[in-house]
């Protein structure tokens, strides 16, 4: 059985590594279209900040491959598939046979078809990261277009390295599609604290030497213009491959397209009509598809989407429905503005089916098990805003949380396992991510991890 993935970024990666976890002896070839080995993309905007630099986003380095027997072609896009004798070819010639594919080809950026465009950086690799942090060296204002989850990351990380910001976003407010108009509204007032002016309403129509025109005839200023405008899924190698596309690569519950003999993960995928953007998905496909390849019965029955943003002075997530009214659910809300503190419940027969937390997020874990199990909720709602005395809405702690809570929700990631391997010799947090994958993804979590690690070791007396 020879498989061959295409694709080796975040979610051809983890296939990769899925596989050989459960088969070590399955030929595998995986081809990127990066040169370099795969990295974290979610932990993009903390290199555009100075917090991270880009050798501390890496998957796998490029050993790996070797000490796991999978063959690397790095820097070579594949051009074309064959469908009828099985193999993939490269635009530079190369020709690989196959058993099974995954098409694990991602997104690219949106570019806006205006005058001028060209001036501008998007901003989605880390090639995109290296070049807008070396014209940031020499501006002196930057305009950031686009104010959805990457637009505000890309924003805070530029104003984190001095320069000021202004973000234009063209609908009514920020992160619309996570956030109601409120939230919003609390969003744009802490970026605006951390040196980003925000313009909603705001159509860009061109990108000028001097900065962005808008449609009313104003011009931003700018000397450094970045595009965050959103993503769509690369789906024409299989387009052209006569696989079904709509938005994305249609894939069953195997993660199968219509050829068998090919399957497709990750942001090019749509499964039961849904295209997923952000990694947990992501990772979840690459195990069941993992399953399927090496002979298990697992399916793919959709993710429960958790949008998290962390970082310095900005801490948010949001997950599920969001934008339901109180003619439509029981909603619980909590703002206040001076502190930049906004919390959202939106409860559907004594279920939590959406929840916002922007500001202080010492909830946010009681919620998402909540969220993620569907069970009933306690009839003290405030106290789920506000955790107190009340073991349900300290979960959070250590010494409360019960091993089944999920700590790391981009890897699937329980206390109980993190309690596992400690007691197998991990006692800090590198140890826990090299062994579970805990805090390699949005990394949101790490806090987390670090305080069970911390009293895991404090409760047996061990150094930690």
């Amino acid at each position: 059985m020879r498989l061959v993935v295409v694709g080796n970024g975040m979610a051809g990666a983890r296939l990769v590594s899925e596989v050989r976890a459960r088969d070590p002896r399955m030929p595998v070839t995986v081809f990127g279209a990066e040169q370099g080995s795969p990295y974290n993309r979610v932990l993009l905007s903390n290199v555009l900040a100075g917090q991270a630099r880009p050798e501390q986003l890496g998957l796998h380095d490029l050993s790996w491959y070797d000490t796991h027997r999978v063959e690397a072609v790095l820097g070579s896009a594949v051009a074309w598939i064959d469908r009828e004798s099985r193999a993939v070819h490269t635009a530079d010639g190369r020709r690989a046979p196959y058993d099974l594919l995954v098409l694990a080809t991602g997104s690219e950026a949106i570019v806006p078809p205006i005058p001028g465009v060209g001036r501008a950086i998007p901003f989605r690799t880390l090639d995109d990261c290296d070049r807008i942090v070396k014209a940031a060296a020499d501006s002196r204002r930057a305009v950031v277009i686009g104010g959805g989850l990457l637009g505000v990351e890309a924003a805070r990380g530029l104003a984190g390295r001095g320069l000021p910001v202004t973000l234009l976003h063209l609908a009514g407010h920020l992160m619309e599609r996570q956030l109601d108009p409120e939230a919003g509204l609390v969003l744009g007032e802490t970026l605006a604290g951390l040196g980003v002016a925000i313009r909603t309403g705001a159509s860009a129509v061109a990108v000028e030497d001097g900065g962005v025109r808008l449609a009313g005839g104003e011009l931003v200023e700018g000397d450094l213009v970045v595009l965050a405008c959103g993503v769509r899924p690369l789906t024409a190698l299989a387009a052209e491959a006569g696989l079904e596309v709509r938005r994305g690569i249609v894939v069953d519950d195997e993660l199968r397209t219509d050829d068998p003999s090919i399957l497709a993960i990750g942001e090019c995928a749509e499964h039961d009509g849904t295209v997923y953007g952000l990694v947990a998905p992501a990772w979840e496909q690459a195990a069941v598809a993992a399953d399927v390849i090496t002979g298990g019965a697992s399916r793919y029955r959709g993710s429960r989407l958790v949008t998290r943003l962390k970082a310095s002075s900005v801490e948010l997530a949001a997950m599920g429905e969001t934008h339901l009214t109180d003619e439509q659910a029981e909603v619980v809300r909590f703002s206040h503005r001076a502190r930049g503190t906004y919390r959202k419940l939106v409860i559907r027969d004594d279920r939590l089916v959406g929840a916002i937390l922007l500001g202080d997020t010492d909830a946010v874990g009681t919620l998402t098990q909540l969220y993620d199990r569907g069970g009933p909720l306690p009839g003290d709602r405030a106290g789920l805003l506000f955790p107190g005395p009340a073991p349900a809405a300290r979960a959070d702690s250590p010494t409360l949380m019960p091993d089944a809570a999920k700590v790391c929700h981009c890897n699937d990631v329980t206390k109980g396992q993190i309690r596992a391997c400690w007691e197998a010799g991990a006692r800090d947090v590198a140890g826990v991510a090299a062994a579970t994958r805990a805090t390699t993804g949005c990394g949101t979590c790490r806090d987390a991890v670090a305080g069970i690690v911390g009293w895991l070791c404090e409760q047996e007396g061990v150094p930690a």
